[in-house]
């Protein structure tokens, strides 16, 4: 699962989330290595002919159109939420993608969790609810997670009380 409970000082609960990510930093290399070659293998008959100076700009436009769409996507997953539960507080930090930050706090007696199995932008939508405001939590989790991770949550927020 993309999240994990931390350990934490007596009294105090760490939740980490995280979305997928499928490529790591060797596959991404390894990737555009093996696309370079397989790409490049049918111009080798082009050799010494002037057909292979019209096909090289077709070349390095595919490669370089799918190195920097592999890369945005890699940039937009660099999201991070951090949740600390104590008595006192529930604080959640959220760290998008570029640098965004978001933050929200609420007091653990007033905060209510939601699973919107519809309506929401997805199914099985995660919410927490307090102090006026609606927070979306786990937005790149699966459904089945989003389900496991409410029992979670509800779990920890019961024992907090």
């Amino acid at each position: 699962m993309p999240y994990e409970w931390q350990p934490a000082p007596p009294g105090e609960s760490r939740l980490h989330l995280w979305p997928h990510r499928s490529l790591s930093r060797q596959g991404f290399v390894a990737f555009f290595a093996i696309t370079a070659l397989l790409i490049a293998l049918p111009l080798l008959l082009t050799i010494g002919s002037p057909i292979l100076w019209a096909l090289v700009p077709f070349l390095l436009l595919a490669v370089g159109g799918m190195w920097l769409a592999i890369r945005r996507n890699q940039k937009d997953t660099e999201i991070i939420e951090d949740m600390v539960l104590t008595a006192a507080r529930i604080t959640l930090v959220r760290h998008g993608p570029r640098g965004r930050r978001q933050d929200w706090d609420a007091n653990p007696h007033w905060v209510r969790i939601t699973l919107h199995r519809t309506g929401g932008p997805v199914p099985n939508y995660l919410t927490l609810k307090g102090e006026g405001r609606e927070v979306e939590i786990g937005a790149f989790l699966s459904e089945e997670e989003r389900i496991a991770l409410h029992g979670e949550l509800s779990g920890a927020l019961a024992h907090l009380r």
